[in-house]
Parts: C-alpha cells; structure tokens; sequence
C-alpha cells in the first residue's frame, strides 16, 4: 500500500522525501516497482489519494461515512468498508466529538414559554421551526459568547452572532440575521432555553413585532433542544474554542458557518448533503412536482 501511493505521488515528490516519511527504503521501493501491481492495488492508491484530498478539503473533519458520501457524489462508487480499510492503512480519522456542555440559564417565570416544540426537531418545510442558543469561546485573554439560530428543516445557520457580553442585544442580532435573511411568514416557532437573554422582555417584544411564535425547553432539560447541543459540539471539535482574539475568532466563525456549514459540510441527518444543497434539492422537488 506504501509502495503503491509513493508510485502514484512520485510525479508531485521527490521518491527519497516519500520514501523518508512512509519510512520505507527506496530499495524496497524500487524492488516493487520490478514487478507489475495489481489492478486493486492501482485502484486502492487512486482511492486513497481521492480520500486524502476529500478529507483534507473537509478541514480533517469527516469520518468513513462523510466521505463515502462525498466519493459516491463525485461518481466514485466504492463500499464503505473499503474507504475504512484505506483510511485506517493511512491513519485518516475524523475529529473526535466533544460533549457540548450548555451555559447555566436562570428562570424569568413571567417570560417563560411552553415547549411547544415537544423535539419535534423535523419539520416538513423551511421557516417551520428555528432553534436558537448561545455558547462562549476563548478569545485572547477574555471571553466571545457565540448566539446562533438554525432552521431545523435543513439545518442551515440563518442567524448567528458574537459579542464580548452575553446580553439579549447579542441574541437579538442573531434573530434579526435570521430574519432580514428568510423572511418567514407570521407563525414560525422560535425554540430556545430559558435563559434571560431570551426571557426578557426585550427579546419577547422582537418576536412578537415579527409574529413569531415562542417555545422554550423545560429547565435543566437539555434534550428538549438536542439540536443546539449537537451543533455547538460539532463546532467546538470541528472548529474549536480557542482563537487568538475576538477579530480571528469573528473572522473563522464567519468562514466555518457561511462557507463551511451551510455550504459544504455534509450533515447525516439530511442524508448527508449539506444544509443549502439539501433545501436546493427540496426546491427542485417542489418545482418538478
């Protein structure tokens, strides 16, 4: 298998650096090339060159299932188990998951909404049902709180927003994105936790200028938003929580959540296309239908 992605990499390389870092003597190397691969064996280093690449454009995020999703979308029809054995024999992993752990929320009983979502974290058309959180990152020596607000139909991000204070401005911004970008119709649910920056009163007023429907998950029940929770964990291990200052870390949220998210990375809940590419295929169905 060395021997075989050297071959196919010599072009790109030089044989000595290939042969240095696979840690393989050119002789071997050159005793190999005497004799004529088989054709699996051409088509596994074509394979794990195809992998490499797709892994690598993924920003080292995705696992076997992710880019077998993305080969069979590229016209590379191989089983999954064969891109698990090429990954394993090159050392190809996905980013290990970190355990979300939710900011602590306190209770405004006059502002708290019934959970209305009831997890029903599937609608059947975009604008149905948004949730919302917010989570705080690392950035120099101080901290950014992150709020976003993702439409459940496709999981797309289509509001989000940073700032140095977690007040209910920060979570307003990020509802105001989401509005300015969809441009729902009265009786979209909002779905959030209890925390005071969406239980105030300032925050309420928003969404009720807007017509949108409020519902909250029941306190301490971090599954009644089990999307928010998966999100910001898929961020924090995929982007992760630690940027050298609010500027960068603005700056590689922007890129991850616009360019990334939305637009390349391939989610499992939407059978593995990513969020536009899924609500551009469900406007193509309603069009034809």
């Amino acid at each position: 298998m060395k021997f075989a992605f050297i071959d196919a990499e010599k072009a790109i390389h030089r044989i000595t650096k290939l042969c240095r870092l696979l840690e393989v003597s050119r002789a071997g190397f050159y005793a190999w090339c005497g004799r004529l691969p088989s054709k699996r064996a051409v088509e596994d280093a074509r394979l794990t060159i195809l992998i490499r690449e797709v892994h690598q454009r993924s920003r080292c995020t995705y696992g076997s299932p992710r880019i077998h999703a993305e080969l069979e979308a590229r016209g590379v029809f191989v089983s999954r188990g064969r891109v698990i054995r090429l990954m394993q024999a090159e050392k190809i992993a996905a980013r290990q998951r970190r355990r979300y752990r939710a900011m602590a929320t306190v209770e405004n009983a006059q502002q708290v909404a019934p959970n209305l979502l009831d997890r029903q974290f599937r609608p059947s058309a975009p604008n149905q049902s948004w949730a919302a959180d917010t989570t705080y990152l690392r950035a120099g020596d101080g901290w950014l709180y992150l709020a976003v607000v993702v439409d459940l139909y496709s999981r797309f991000v289509v509001g989000w927003a940073t700032s140095a204070v977690h007040d209910q401005q920060l979570v307003t911004r990020a509802l105001d994105m989401a509005v300015r970008r969809r441009r729902p119709d009265a009786g979209l649910l909002h779905h959030s936790d209890q925390g005071t920056q969406y239980t105030g009163e300032a925050f309420q007023r928003v969404l009720a200028e807007h017509g949108i429907t409020c519902s909250m998950s029941r306190r301490g029940n971090v599954y009644d938003n089990a999307a928010m929770e998966s999100w910001f964990s898929t961020l924090k291990s995929e982007l992760g929580e630690r940027f050298e200052s609010h500027a960068a870390a603005k700056e590689q949220l922007f890129d991850y959540i616009e360019v990334f998210y939305n637009q390349q990375r391939r989610h499992s809940v939407l059978g593995y296309m990513s969020p536009a590419e899924f609500e551009r295929a469900a406007r193509a169905e309603q069009s034809a239908a």
